[in-house]
């Protein structure tokens, strides 16, 4: 699996971070989206596509093949 995120689409609301604190942070001045693990393990698999779910401006993009 592969991870990445669209900083410029990303709104702020931090529901990636909620749900995958392992994958996802938050820059502390904007409160967009960073990614800490740009190639995460299967144990986080499941989170990081509800992450990707819920973003509300479809910043996340997973790619199974990574």
């Amino acid at each position: 699996m592969k991870v990445t995120v669209d900083e410029d689409k990303c709104c702020g609301a931090g529901q990636c971070v909620l749900i995958a604190p392992e994958v996802f942070d938050q820059r502390e001045d904007d409160g967009i989206v960073v990614l800490l693990e740009p190639e995460p393990g299967v144990d986080h698999a499941a989170r990081v596509r509800e992450a990707a779910t819920v973003c509300p401006t479809a910043a996340i993009e997973v790619s199974e093949h990574g």
